[in-house]
């Protein structure tokens, strides 16, 4: 990598999180400051476009779209962080065990990992949350169980080239078990990796959770998400209320765009199959 090459991508890092922590910031601050009473129906303020009192407009029971984007922005922050921990924490336990177990449990997971791969992921994820009854717990589980595949290859590969190095193999002829080399060894070394597939792992979930929601589970309609938004502004775009599904669409574009940004300058640190390019 040239000499110029290293500064520019530390800043193009650097900006990535402090836009995206900006981001962040702002959401979980207005989710707290902004008044709850925005939410309560009004059949006076209905349907109002943007302006100084309502910057986002008001919806079809007259409660501020901009109370409602922020507290929905905030609350697919949370789920998306949870879940994409659930998908990572998969992703590390059954990699990392694949490389270090038998051959059977490791061509196990391998085929696991190609019949998730194979299953469309929203068909999946709506038949777990059907399965699961719905609610924040369907949702979760759902998508965690559809995201894992991709990182678990990462973990897996990156483990069998690790157990061959010579202080594995010391630690190895010492009698070590496999969950001692897991956890002094191998993990610590990965976790650079693990780090950059949540981040990137993360705007999938954000869009995997405002589908299932947009589609109608996990919530009840009262609920300020993404999704719910989006399904009850959509059919209001073609009589002019753009506002109630533009608002909703670009917030939630937004933050994936800022993830997926952060994700891609992160890989580009710390994964060296590219920081050499």
């Amino acid at each position: 990598m040239s000499a110029t090459v290293k500064p520019r991508r530390r800043a193009a890092l650097i900006r990535s999180l402090v836009l995206t922590g900006v981001l962040v910031g702002a959401i979980l601050a207005g989710s707290v400051l902004l008044d709850d009473s925005a939410l309560t129906s009004s059949i006076e303020s209905r349907l109002l476009p943007p302006g100084l009192d309502h910057p986002f407009g008001t919806d079809h029971l007259g409660r501020d779209m901009f109370t409602r984007v922020v507290k929905g922005l905030a609350l697919s922050l949370a789920i998306g962080v949870a879940t994409a921990l659930i998908s990572t924490a998969i992703s590390t336990v059954l990699g990392i065990a694949a490389a270090l177990s038998a051959r059977w449990f490791d061509n196990a997971v391998s085929w696991l990992i190609d019949l998730f791969i194979g299953i469309p992921h929203l068909i999946f994820m709506i038949l777990i949350a059907f399965t699961v009854g719905g609610g924040i717990p369907g949702i979760m589980l759902g998508v965690a169980t559809t995201h894992w595949m991709a990182l678990a290859l990462l973990v897996r590969a990156d483990t069998k080239q690790l157990r061959d190095a010579d202080f594995v193999k010391v630690s190895r002829g010492l009698g070590r078990s496999p969950w001692f080399i897991a956890s002094r060894h191998i993990l610590p070394l990965a976790s650079p990796q693990l780090v950059v597939g949540f981040v990137l792992m993360f705007p999938h979930v954000v869009l995997h959770e405002a589908a299932l929601t947009f589609l109608g589970f996990g919530f009840s309609p009262q609920t300020p998400a993404i999704g719910i938004l989006l399904s009850e502004g959509m059919p209001h775009i073609l009589s002019g209320k753009w506002w109630l599904a533009v608002f909703p669409g670009l917030a939630l574009l937004l933050v994936v765009l800022c993830f997926a940004r952060l994700g891609d300058q992160l890989r580009a640190r710390f994964d060296p199959r590219t920081a050499n390019g």
